[in-house]
């Protein structure tokens, strides 16, 4: 089968008829693209995402392949802008509109590792003193303990000077082989990824981890952290990433993103 077969969406053009997706008996692509899309509005609203950024969902249909939204800020981002890429971050559709240059680092990360079902890259403030410094960010919190071990990652270490983004598939790679069998990693100078077993729990640490490392940051203008130890992370990591856990973040954070997204478009048909 040639591995650039269909494409979910097409953002450029509209269709006549609606997405094949959306007919009954697909499965659970429908699903995954309609939280991806949520993913994207939350993760924005909650200062991860901004212009810049990106999450992605491997296929639940089709672990060989994942959906990433074509090349659009996350805060606007549709059902209609998601695409689907191969492992080796190839469209499927050849003729599909431009995505982000760095989604190779979603198409490693899943090739890499059969365990890892969503993956973000970010550049949130929070994380960024963190980047540039080379200061670890250790779990401070107990909700900061579901990120586990963050490692880090410096492009100049295999690849020399470069413009900084993960562009090209072997620095995807290097960059996924840093993270290791964890879920985290900081790029120096540049950012953040973070991986979950599920979307939820992608979403989950993300935003925890930039919850963390803004608490470490203010407990430092106090005096000197606490941080928790391996047990206590082990812990209470395993309870924040149980099902009702995720399911309680996930609708609180999607409240307060849907209620964004409906203003934000009655302004838009207003001033349209």
């Amino acid at each position: 089968m040639d591995s650039r077969a269909v494409l979910l969406s097409s953002a450029g053009t509209r269709r006549a008829t609606a997405p094949a997706w959306e007919e009954s008996g697909m499965g659970q692509t429908p699903n995954a693209v309609r939280d991806l899309v949520l993913a994207n509005h939350i993760l924005a609203r909650e200062d991860v995402l901004d212009a810049f950024g990106h999450v992605s969902i491997r296929d639940p249909e089709n672990p060989e392949q994942y959906l990433i939204a074509r090349a659009r800020s996350p805060e606007v981002v549709e059902e209609a802008d998601i695409l689907r890429f191969t492992l080796d971050s190839n469209p499927v559709d050849p003729a599909s509109p431009a995505s982000y240059s760095e989604r190779v680092i979603h198409g490693a990360l899943y090739q890499l590792r059969a365990d890892i079902g969503a993956v973000c890259h970010f550049h949130a403030p929070a994380i960024m003193p963190f980047c540039i410094t080379g200061r670890e960010i250790v779990p401070v919190s107990h909700l900061g303990a579901t990120v586990g071990p963050i490692h880090r990652w410096s492009s100049r270490t295999d690849f020399g000077a470069t413009n900084l983004l993960v562009a090209s598939p072997e620095e995807g790679l290097s960059l996924g082989r840093a993270m290791g069998a964890d879920f985290a990693v900081l790029l120096a100078n540049h950012g953040g990824v973070v991986a979950g077993r599920t979307l939820k729990e992608a979403v989950f640490r993300t935003i925890q981890l930039c919850r963390n490392a803004e608490l470490q940051i203010a407990s430092l203008q106090i005096g000197d952290i606490d941080p928790l130890t391996d047990r206590e992370i082990e812990l209470a990591g395993e309870f924040n990433l149980r099902a009702p856990v995720l399911d309680r973040a996930w609708d609180y954070w999607s409240r307060r993103a849907g209620e964004d997204y409906r203003a934000t478009a009655s302004l838009r048909a207003v001033a349209g």
